[in-house]
């Protein structure tokens, strides 16, 4: 049975890709290599923790000795989803990312291209093209342009991809995605925070004028495009990943009170992030056309059962929020 090396499989979007992987392809197992830092709970795959084609290890990708010792094993591809994801953090403290970001993806394309691993997909953001302005689409040639700390270390990871693919040959490709949602999304993030804080009555906070647009896609929808690519990719392909969804912050935030029935007292402006990007907008031309993707589930519908997700997990919700799993994993782990 073909192994499969999920890096950072802890986390939302790699939790979830785990999840539908094992579902759709029932020949394959998968080793989820997971640091299990603040964004990565075990909790967000306790149904598949007894799957006999699942196995966690905990571990850093930017540890070599540990990182080989498991793609030794013989795994058949890497799909790297650890990141420090959170612009935030990014602006208080650059140095964990760049750690995580730039020297593991490094780690992880030496070992790949050590032991021949013919497939190796860096899931990467639409944030290292910067910000577009009030018209046009992010294409797989847009110049990149990052505007945070977090954006330019992804992007220097998507460039050492680029580059180990032309030196080496190594079978590589990236995927670069616009804003995810969906269950198990960490609550610092826009979409889980706003829901978690309107089920408690209490105030959203909206940077600026809230008028920063994005285009949304469902976890689930991303989740199916990394398989696409991962299966019938190009080596040395670039793959942008959109939802058609364009939502101003202040748009969504109006959504969320609609639906939660929620007054828009709870509306909090506060002080913008600094070097907030303005607009991001994917052209999923390439990936529809060559692979035959297409994002499945309407907004409005993945936004209410989001929302239903969080209303029903609200133990999930307790346990992430007071950090409960952290303790555990002191105890755990040491």
């Amino acid at each position: 049975m073909p192994t499969v090396l999920i890096t950072g499989g802890c986390g939302f979007i790699g939790s979830n890709f785990i999840r539908s992987l094992l579902k759709s392809d029932l020949e394959i197992s998968i080793i989820n290599y997971d640091l299990l830092t603040y964004a990565g709970n075990l909790g967000n795959l306790t149904d598949v923790a007894n799957d006999s084609r699942y196995r966690f290890v905990r571990g850093d990708i930017t540890d070599r000795a540990a990182v080989r010792t498991i793609v030794g094993t013989g795994v058949v591809g890497i799909i790297n989803f650890a990141a420090e994801s959170h612009v935030d953090r990014s602006i208080h403290d650059s140095g964990p990312f760049v750690r995580t970001n730039v020297v593991g993806t490094q780690v992880l394309l030496d070992t790949a291209r050590e032991f021949s691993i013919p497939r190796f997909l860096q899931v990467s953001t639409d944030e290292v093209y910067g910000s577009l302005g009030p018209t046009g689409l992010f294409t797989e040639t847009t110049p990149l342009a990052p505007n945070s700390p977090y954006a330019a270390t992804k992007t220097a990871a998507d460039l050492l991809v680029r580059s180990y693919v032309h030196t080496f040959g190594l079978p590589a490709m990236i995927t670069r995605c616009s804003n995810n949602y969906g269950p198990y999304q960490f609550p610092e993030k826009m979409l889980p925070l706003f829901i978690t804080n309107l089920l408690q009555n209490q105030p959203v906070p909206v940077y600026g004028d809230g008028l920063q647009i994005r285009d949304w896609i469902h976890v689930q929808d991303h989740s199916a495009a990394i398989e696409k690519v991962w299966r019938l990719g190009r080596d040395g392909e670039i793959y942008n990943i959109g939802g058609h969804n364009e939502r101003t912050n202040l748009n969504l935030t109006y959504t969320l009170l609609e639906i939660l029935d929620k007054p828009r007292s709870l509306v909090r402006y506060v002080k913008d992030r600094p070097g907030h990007d303005r607009r991001y907008a994917i052209d999923s031309t390439k990936i529809e056309k060559e692979l035959g993707w297409q994002p499945e589930i309407p907004f409005e519908k993945g936004l209410r059962d989001t929302i239903r997700w969080y209303m029903e997990n609200r133990e999930w919700v307790a346990n992430v929020r007071s950090g409960e799993y952290l303790k555990y994993y002191e105890r755990q782990y040491g």
